[in-house]
């Protein structure tokens, strides 16, 4: 295919947008991302496909492979258009079945539906699921609605119009006013004005320049950036050309770690064919303006994510931070003026282009303008992207968004910000989630991972998990963060196996205090939030452990006794069940015995009991 100019981009999405639409027939949507994948969506699309040769109904039927469609707790799933049936947690032997049912019949596959856990109601249509309806997509205005691997679908949604009109219709001048005016500030965790960022790096002198993409996503429990690059790679590259014109850079990079073999690929077909159709590369829609997209693959390494980490990996360095003064935006990638945004920031681009700044602007609050992503996790009935306006709360997002907590259990905590993060109380559920007020309560905005925790979590334990993910992660070029989350988590394993002493929370408040103020980079200095969150809104727990010596959640394998409490057990037999290493003794209408000598302490038997029965 020839490149591309401007009538050329404009006559290719009016026939693209043609194509694009359903008009006759059926459109089937299934969900292609890697949550999908994993639970046998390939097999799934192999079944279908047959079952639609089988029926005859290959000239009225489109199936298309789509990115993430969001809702990842459900997978297999799909949708199907017109009428934007939803069917969930499909299997290779449904499918012949629900051809000849919706497709064939007229008649959708009741017993597909998705149920809501609140309501119990069962709930056909996608727009209609309270999942959907209480979110507003914009960086993920595309997610399960296109082929991520085909560049046609992206332009019939208005794709490259927002590179189109910032090479051809505006100066950079004017790309950084609009960037300042939609008050997008930076999504991977600083929250720093994109704008302003832009405009340090667009006033700095030189004649060479970098726009890198960060999509090195580090967090436990994140999977937002992996998502859209595996859904709408496109989006992430017009941005990226976008910031290349507001700065005058021609050379851009896109950091992706390993593990995310499917986004990689399709960023990798995104580029070849935006490169075959003249979008990438020089003299760009004929505009005289040249710009080059690699991708440079990341091992993986947590602290890859802070920006002059990951400056310096991609000039073949070890991945650790350097001191600042001089920022990026002057000193960068090879000491040349540099920005860095990440995934869901540079998503954001076009559409603020394409609308104009204040059109982003208008939603969110005073300081948090736009919407945000979060990956929604943990102990919470739908998860999966969540993407809603700045201010929203977070009951919003947990009970109306995620449906609430499984098996009627207690709200007890979310993890925001990842390990860098801190733990939100249930009192704290009304508060709109922005900036300002997440940090007020001791968290942080971080990437937009949001860990969700019954009331069987023990917060110790938690921290514990998040200083040993961090511990491990550190890069060891400092002393405070190498030496200091070292031992805050050997105060923390003493405290999970009975042997803390009142001290240790002096200890915990004292190296959480001087790690914040004098670790070198971001990731060490945020380091202790875990530990201070879990203190100030959790030191009860802490005085269990250390002076009753007993684990209130039951999660600490060295404070429990491993015994069943002869007036609290029902006789159901589903510890008996569950038990992997034959430890435990029952038989109909008796009470289950435990037989210390077999038990290998693994806690199945606290979560199967329903009951708290087992102390």
């Amino acid at each position: 295919m020839s490149k591309l100019t401007v009538q050329d981009l404009n006559a290719l999405r009016e026939k693209a947008a043609e194509q694009y639409a359903v008009k006759d027939g059926f459109k089937l949507l299934m969900c292609g991302g890697t949550g999908c994948h994993a639970t046998g969506s390939l097999k799934v699309k192999d079944a279908l496909d047959k079952a639609i040769v089988d029926y005859g109904l290959t000239d009225t039927v489109r199936v298309v492979e789509t990115g993430c469609n969001g809702f990842c707790a459900l997978g297999p799933l799909m949708v199907v258009q017109p009428g934007g049936i939803f069917y969930q947690k499909m299997s290779a032997e449904d499918m012949p079945e629900l051809v000849k049912s919706h497709l064939v019949e007229g008649k959708p596959l009741k017993r597909l539906f998705y149920k809501d856990p609140m309501t119990k109601k069962t709930v056909p249509v996608q727009d209609d699921m309270s999942f959907f309806a209480h979110q507003m997509p914009r960086a993920l205005r595309n997610k399960g609605i296109i082929d991520p691997e085909k560049i046609e679908d992206y332009i019939a949604r208005d794709g490259y119009q927002g590179a189109a009109k910032a090479l051809f219709d505006m100066s950079p001048e004017q790309i950084i006013g609009e960037m300042k005016a939609s008050g997008l500030r930076g999504r991977g965790g600083a929250g720093f004005p994109a704008g302003v960022k832009w405009d340090f790096a667009s006033k700095s002198s030189g004649d060479v320049k970098f726009v890198l993409c960060n999509a090195d996503e580090g967090d436990p429990g994140a999977f937002m950036d992996r998502s859209i690059l595996e859904a709408d790679p496109h989006a992430v590259l017009e941005g990226m050309i976008i910031a290349a014109k507001a700065i005058n850079a021609r050379q851009g990079y896109i950091y992706a770690r390993t593990e995310y073999p499917l986004a990689i690929k399709r960023l990798g077909i995104a580029i070849e064919q935006a490169k075959e159709l003249g979008l990438i590369g020089e003299d760009i829609l004929g505009s005289g303006f040249d710009f080059n997209v690699e991708i440079y693959q990341g091992a993986g390494a947590f602290v890859c994510g802070e920006e002059t980490a990951l400056m310096r990996s991609i000039e073949g360095k070890r991945g650790m931070p350097r001191p600042r003064p001089p920022f990026p935006a002057l000193k960068g990638l090879w000491e040349k003026p540099t920005i860095l945004n990440n995934v869901e920031t540079l998503a954001n681009v076009p559409q603020i282009m394409i609308n104009g700044g204040a059109w982003y602007a208008a939603v969110g609050t005073e300081t948090s303008k736009g919407t945000k992503v979060f990956a929604l996790s943990g102990d919470v009935n739908n998860i999966g992207l969540v993407e809603v306006p700045m201010g929203t709360s977070l009951r919003t997002m947990i009970y109306d968004i995620g449906g609430g907590i499984p098996k009627k259990r207690k709200f007890k905590a979310v993890q925001l910000g990842g390990p860098s993060g801190g733990c939100v109380p249930d009192q704290y559920l009304d508060i709109p989630v922005d900036y300002e007020e997440i940090a007020k309560v001791g968290a942080i905005m971080g990437s937009g991972g949001a860990i969700v925790m019954d009331e069987h979590t023990c917060m110790v334990d938690m921290a514990r998990f998040f200083m040993d993910f961090i511990q491990d992660e550190s890069c060891g070029k400092c002393t405070p963060c190498r030496e200091g989350t070292r031992r805050l988590l050997q105060l923390l394993d003493k405290i999970c196996d009975g042997e803390g002493e009142p001290s240790d929370i002096e200890q915990l408040e004292v190296l959480s205090a001087i790690i914040k103020e004098t670790a070198l980079c971001g990731l060490g200095q945020t380091a202790p939030n875990p530990v201070l969150s879990t203190l100030r809104y959790f030191k009860d727990e802490y005085d269990a452990h250390i002076l009753e010596k007993r684990c209130p959640a039951k999660r600490c394998a060295a404070l429990l006794k491993f015994e069943v409490d002869q007036k609290l057990c029902k006789r159901c037999g589903l510890c008996f069940k569950a038990c992997p290493a034959d430890a435990i003794t029952w038989k109909k209408k008796e009470i289950a015995v435990i037989d210390k000598d077999k038990c290998v302490e693994c806690l199945t038997c606290y979560e199967k009991c329903r009951f708290d029965a087992i102390f």
